[in-house]
């Protein structure tokens, strides 16, 4: 068997690398996740740190503005997961010029699970935020570092468990508030389907130097179809209120931080499609993950919403 490789997840403590770390230690990775010690003494993050150490997860801890200790904790991995979040992104540079000096990293996933950075139409602030995440792609193939791009677009925690309502935890089952007309497409996936499918991705040669695309089938649904599954389940209609863009781009002016940051994403995915399958992959540049990977049993979209049903 050809051995695995050694996968170190930076921000494995945050929204998606949990399910990272998670999933490389199920597939038989030797996985580290790189710890600062004051996230290590956070009470809110201390358990989820102790489960990955019981689990058999290597703590290393480090800190993303110490080059040395970066560079050393490159040296004993073979891949570079990173997760931060996104008052982090411009740090991805940091932890590209570790992997550099560090000489021996086979494969650098930057942090981008969610659209194609440079097919994306934004508004600001979320237009800022791409335009570093391009960056960081461009510096990247520019020092000559193996690369991934995962573009998993929509997670499913943060939008079908409210079907997109501020706040909500769980479905509406009387009125609803959609952007837009409700009939761009959008793609959804589970967490752990997204952290299953990257960790797939690292030692697969299909997808060294491309783009993995995230794309499954059953999960490319517009709003409305997603609405229309719910009510079926619920046996009821939904009172709907539509948001038109222009309205949605006032409140994006006239907001402050995060919620302008919020809605500008949301703009960018429910009414100009920025999730959607809205072009081909081509062959040479990327791959789709459920296509490459057929016996990964991905969640759909009607099954997660049973949950809440």
């Amino acid at each position: 068997m050809v051995e695995k490789s050694k996968i170190l997840i930076i921000g494995g403590t945050g929204y998606i690398g949990k399910y990272l770390v998670e999933a490389s230690r199920e597939a038989g990775h030797p996985t580290y996740a790189l710890v600062r010690e004051s996230t290590a003494s956070n009470p809110e993050k201390s358990k989820l740190i102790e489960r990955f150490k019981s689990s058999g997860v290597s703590l290393i801890y480090g800190d993303i503005d110490n080059h040395e200790s970066l560079v050393i904790s490159m040296k004993q991995v073979d891949v570079v997961i990173s997760a931060v979040g996104i008052g982090q992104q411009s740090d991805q540079f940091k932890i590209i010029a570790a992997i550099k000096e560090a000489g021996n990293i086979k494969r650098f996933l930057p942090s981008e699970f969610g659209a194609n950075v440079e097919r994306t139409n934004a508004v600001e602030p979320a237009a800022s935020l791409l335009r570093i995440k391009a960056k960081v792609r461009r510096a990247t193939e520019a020092e000559g570092i193996p690369f991934t791009y995962v573009l998993s677009h929509g997670f499913a925690g943060y939008y079908l468990s409210g079907l997109g309502q501020m706040d909500a935890k769980v479905p509406p089952r009387d009125k609803i508030t959609i952007l837009g007309d409700g009939n761009t497409k959008v793609i959804i996936l589970k967490e752990e389907d997204i952290a299953t499918y990257t960790i797939k991705a690292v030692d697969d040669p299909r997808t060294l130097n491309k783009i993995l695309y995230m794309r499954p089938p059953a999960n490319i649904l517009s709003v409305n179809e997603i609405i229309s599954l719910w009510e079926r389940k619920i046996g009821s209609t939904l009172e709907k209120t539509y948001i038109p863009e222009d309205e949605l781009l006032k409140n994006i002016r006239e907001s402050t931080f995060p919620m302008d940051f919020i809605l500008s994403i949301s703009h960018s995915t429910f009414v100009k499609g920025a999730h959607a399958a809205n072009h081909e992959i081509d062959a040479s540049t990327g791959a789709e993950a459920s296509e490459l990977y057929p016996e990964v049993k991905y969640t759909t979209v009607d099954e997660y919403l049973n949950l809440f049903v």
